[in-house]
């Protein structure tokens, strides 16, 4: 058994049902559904089979947003949300902004449901939109950022994360790129200039997700950065002109 998973539970679950928490983490259960919490970015959230476990290297996505935001002076920006699931960077953002204002949006009625409750506890007023994407969306915004499902449908992961994480929040059809297709090719009509776009993807993906941004965004800076274990994982496009 995972021997941080056992400390994590000691020091953060409920000495009540230790027993039965212990049951449920040798069946493979995530300790963090098992708790129902996590911490993200210094901020508590709930969360449940209903969303993903929030990752350290979202965190790293919300702290280079919040740097770039600074850099092309976006100023009490909008900010949308793309597949917001927990809320975690919809909430994130929101905390650590000032006047920034945060509109967050899932497909998933049970995601939204989860963040709108982490909203409450975090203190913060978020719109919240159910809809695949862009597709309900109005409006212009100074920020898009998004961690979409990016796992191909074909590729093995951890079983863990196949048994018990939401497969809506992690696989995507045409090799785990059609989110970045969908958003890159009806982004403009909904940013500000300038603005900037900022993505969570998979370590594989950097080339061809640079590729559809320069398709869409000739004209943008587009910058593709490695995650603290040097993989590739962020993409973030200046759209300036």
């Amino acid at each position: 058994m995972d021997e941080k998973a056992v400390t994590y539970l000691k020091k953060y679950g409920n000495p009540d049902t230790f027993s039965e928490d212990m049951k449920q983490l040798e069946q493979g259960i995530p300790v963090q559904y098992i708790v129902g919490n996590v911490d993200f970015y210094g901020y508590e959230f709930i969360v449940n089979s209903d969303v993903l476990i929030p990752r350290f290297e979202t965190e790293e996505l919300v702290s280079r947003t919040i740097r770039y935001c600074q850099k092309l002076h976006l100023d009490q920006p909008k900010i949308i949300d793309l597949g917001t699931g927990s809320g975690c960077i919809a909430i994130t953002l929101a905390k650590e902004i000032p006047n920034s204002h945060l509109t967050a949006v899932d497909i998933s009625k049970k995601a939204l449901n989860v963040a709108k409750q982490n909203a409450l506890k975090n203190h913060v007023n978020i719109t919240w939109l159910e809809s695949d994407m862009l597709n309900c969306v109005t409006g212009k915004f100074d920020v898009m950022i998004s961690n979409p499902p990016y796992i191909a449908t074909s590729e093995e992961i951890d079983q863990l994360v196949f048994d018990y994480e939401p497969h809506l929040a992690l696989f995507a059809q045409d090799y785990g790129l059609y989110f970045y297709k969908q958003i890159l090719k009806e982004a403009h009509q909904y940013l500000r200039i300038p603005s900037l776009i900022a993505f969570e993807i998979g370590e594989k993906q950097g080339k061809q997700i640079v590729d559809i941004a320069k398709l869409y965004f000739p004209n943008a800076l587009i910058h593709l950065e490695q995650d603290l274990q040097k993989r590739d994982r962020f993409i973030f496009i200046e759209h300036i002109k």
